[in-house]
């Protein structure tokens, strides 16, 4: 995240006082150092996303909806009825001419495809272009995680160390090198709450501020004098009832984030209301800390300021968010040909503004029965208890072509194949890491274990909910960050505290040390094995075969 390191220390100043740290082993390092590793990890995630994204010269998976319906809003404003063609005839560029008069029925809303469309305009109608934001986006959530994580911990190390994994897994680099929504959902919901921990560390630094007590609590005041000060609070008056200011700008920013998420498709929902309830909680726990520096028995907090702050949170975020959505609909409204776009007046509404708004709902309505209905038998489709075992991946692509083809120099011929599965020395270890993590959240309520949870819970669970509906393991992707950063986190448990004996602090580091870049090795290798069935590089069928580590893989 874009925050200075005034920022950092400023919060962390406010916030030491009142929760202390669990991670502090491992400090902080200098302005140059806390981008330059994120930047370095991101730019690795980049060449990986970039290089030879136009392989496959083929539309992938469900590019065959999401690229044409980009070029539409592109050329028209709104999803375009698509004429019948041929992959090869759009592959490289060759034509253009895809579409007939009308207005397409889109399943999700328009942003995702409108950020697709931002690359086809920058670089045509081809693979490259159509998959370009993805790789795009996909490659800045990296910086995102790295930055974010560094801001929890206070450590630029585990922040390099929550980028790399994020860039070294085999999911997030298939679907940013494929031209679909979900990567998009992730980097908003991702941006969206590094805004609100951002907000979070302000909001607590505001209510450390020294200043005078109201006039109105002279028993604080009393309380105040016989108790020492903070060590980390040079003038310890906390007002567990103040006011803060009305517009909290990185909270407002996370709205309109979490509406740009939910505007790529409809379970960025479920993050504004998951990454809502964490901000409650995050309001509440700063008013029961700034009480309880100051409260010589068990603090108490004003019930008015947690409803105050309750409302100024669902305030703040559900609004933008609202704003956020509609505001991506403007080429639907200003269309003559979008889907429904006169629905009002087919049926009897004439009324200005009112029948536009009358189309829209039930253009909305439509989506929302068949995002809810979709019940298609899939060989691919997966329950959400499975994701994280990696049972049951998608096949995004796969061609077996004759031995002179795409160039393989293997005798016995070669296969293309596109897995989007995630990388299993990742993927394995983060469901461990989610169960010591709930441990760790319960037994220190550390809110940072607490935060990541959240965001696995928001990205995850609600798709338990929905039994019957057709759903895949490439859902994933979108509450990934979060799994990522729980793993991080217990990584960052690993090294002894500063509270520890110096001798057994230092051995215990360097154990510590050794194991987490030996895993890193590992994943590294696990990923470069698996890198040709992620990105559609040509290899022998035994090669091939050897890499499918599941019966399901196949």
């Amino acid at each position: 995240m874009a925050e200075s390191e005034a920022d950092i220390e400023s919060g962390r100043s406010g916030i030491r006082g009142l929760i202390p740290g669990r991670l502090s082993g491992w400090a902080a390092s200098a302005t140059l150092r806390g981008w330059a590793g994120p930047l370095a990890v991101a730019g690795i995630g980049a060449w990986l996303r970039f290089a030879d994204l136009s392989t496959p010269q083929d539309v992938v998976f469900d590019e065959a909806y999401y690229a044409p319906q980009a070029y539409g809003i592109l050329r028209f404003g709104a999803e375009h009825v698509v004429s019948s063609f041929t992959d090869s005839e759009i592959v490289g560029g060759k034509s253009t001419d895809i579409f007939v008069y009308g207005g397409q029925f889109a399943a999700h809303p328009p942003f995702g495809k409108v950020e697709i469309a931002a690359g086809e305009w920058l670089f045509g109608l081809n693979p490259f272009g159509w998959r370009f934001a993805a790789a795009f986006a996909g490659s800045l959530a990296i910086l995102l995680l790295a930055r974010i994580t560094r801001r929890l911990t206070g450590s630029t190390l585990l922040g390099c160390v929550a980028g790399l994994l994020l860039a070294l897994d085999g999911l997030e680099l298939v679907m940013s090198r494929t031209a679909m929504l979900d990567v998009f959902v992730m980097f908003w919901a991702l941006a969206g709450f590094g805004c609100l921990v951002i907000d979070r560390d302000r909001r607590r630094a505001r209510l450390a501020e020294p200043g005078p007590r109201p006039e109105a609590r002279p028993d604080a005041h009393a309380r105040s004098k016989s108790h020492s000060p903070s060590p980390s609070l040079p003038n310890p008056p906390l007002d567990a009832g103040a006011k803060l200011p009305p517009v909290r700008w990185w909270r407002l920013g996370a709205g309109v984030c979490l509406g740009l998420a939910a505007s790529c498709k409809w379970n960025g929902l479920y993050f504004l209301v998951g990454l809502t309830l964490l901000s409650l909680a995050w309001d509440g726990s700063a008013r029961a800390a700034a009480a309880s520096v100051t409260a010589a028995r068990r603090p108490r907090v004003p019930i008015r300021a947690l409803l105050r702050d309750g409302a100024g949170t669902v305030a703040g975020l559900w609004p933008a968010a609202a704003v956020a959505y509609l505001a991506t609909w403007r080429g639907w409204f200003t269309s003559t040909i979008g889907w429904d776009r006169y629905y009002a007046q087919q049926h009897g509404v004439h009324t200005p503004v009112i029948s536009t708004l009358y189309s829209w709902f039930e253009y909305q309505r439509e989506m929302f029965v068949y995002d809810t209905s979709l019940d298609t038998p899939n060989t691919f489709a997966s329950h959400p208890w499975t994701w994280p075992l990696l049972t049951h991946p998608v096949r995004f692509y796969y061609a077996a072509p004759r031995f002179a083809e795409n160039h393989c120099a293997i005798p016995a011929g070669c296969v293309q194949n596109v897995l989007a599965v995630g990388t299993p020395a990742i993927w394995w270890p983060a469901l461990a890491a989610l169960a010591v993590a709930a441990l760790v959240w319960l037994r220190r309520r550390d809110w940072r274990f607490g935060a990541a949870l959240a965001g696995v819970a928001a990205g995850w669970l609600p798709w338990f909910a929905f039994p019957g509906r057709t759903q895949y393991f490439y859902y994933a992707v979108s509450f990934e960050p979060f799994l990522i950063l729980a793993l991080t986190l217990c990584l960052g448990l690993l090294p002894a505290p500063r509270s520890a004996a110096a001798s057994v602090s230092r051995r215990r580091r360097l154990v510590g040390g050794a194991v987490v870049a030996g895993y890193l090795v590992v994943v590294a290798l696990n990923l470069a094995y698996l890198y040709p069935v992620l990105t559609g590089r040509p290899i022998s069928y035994v090669a091939w075969i050897a890499r499918m580590l599941m019966p399901d893989w196949v």
